[in-house]
């Protein structure tokens, strides 16, 4: 079974599903509403188990009460969880997400890791990467990023969006797959880079060679961890022996099944 490493955030997602967006002091009822855990690194975690792998999840959730719901709701979607932070009393990042039900766009708010690890840099758990057959960091949680990378793994690298640690991170990453929010993916010295940009043709180059990769076409639902999702099978695919482009390939199929069924979690038994 392949085992795959994914060290980043893990929130508890509270997710409202509208029919249109909220104007200034609105209040509407929701057409939906969904909670689990999220973050990139957890949604990874999760994709990569339910396409059959070995998943751990490397993070600081504490043992407040929304923490443990979220470690119990990836325990229940077959991610083991190594918490940095085990005794922290406070509450993990929670993230306030609206999706609007006509076109399945979603507006997202979070606190994210930062305030949390600056108050609790807990030490890197011991032999995080043991044994592992990819890594994939997101970046939120610096000092476990840093030393996941030190794997001999494979490591790829969640581009969402730049944040400062990632200049000690990319010397180590093999694979960045960024999001088009990312600036200057050209600029990247990593050996394999892709951007996704929603449903154009993913970019993608390696040294000298490049091109692009169709995305399939659906009906959008709810784009939700649309790139959590892509990045789970992608990790999943490299396990395989897929080259570059067929897990990018994998990639777009798995994010486009997760754009065309509402709800965090229900597209996943259409995997």
């Amino acid at each position: 079974m392949s085992r795959g490493v994914f060290v980043g955030i893990a929130t508890v997602d509270v997710v409202h599903r509208l029919e249109r967006p909220l104007r200034p002091n609105e209040k509407v009822t929701a057409l939906r509403q969904d909670i689990s855990a999220g973050g990139p690194a957890a949604n990874a975690a999760v994709v990569f188990a339910r396409l059959g792998g070995d998943a751990t999840l490397v993070t600081a959730l504490g043992r407040h009460p929304l923490a443990r719901f979220a470690a119990e709701d990836l325990a229940r979607h077959g991610v083991t969880v190594r918490d940095a932070a085990p005794d922290v009393v406070e509450p993990p990042a929670v993230s306030v997400i609206q999706v609007i039900d006509e076109t399945g766009d979603r507006q997202v708010s979070s606190v994210n890791a930062g305030a949390f690890w600056a108050r609790y840099p807990a030490q890197p758990p011991g032999g995080i990467t043991d044994g592992a057959d990819v890594v994939l960091v997101d970046g939120h949680h610096p000092d476990l990023a840093r030393a996941a990378v030190r794997a001999e793994a494979p490591v790829v690298l969640d581009g969402g969006s730049w944040k400062p640690v990632l200049s000690d991170l990319l010397p180590s990453v093999d694979y960045a797959v960024c999001s088009s929010a990312f600036p200057e993916p050209e600029s990247l010295e990593v050996p394999r880079v892709a951007v996704t940009r929603g449903p154009d043709p993913i970019r993608w180059w390696a040294g000298p060679e490049r091109g692009e990769v169709q995305v399939p076409s659906v009906v959008v639902r709810d784009t939700l961890g649309a790139g959590d999702a892509f990045h789970g099978a992608f990790a999943y695919a490299l396990t395989t022996g897929a080259s570059f482009v067929e897990a990018l390939t994998t990639g777009a199929r798995v994010a486009a099944l997760r754009c065309s069924v509402v709800g965090p979690r229900a597209w996943l038994e259409q995997l």
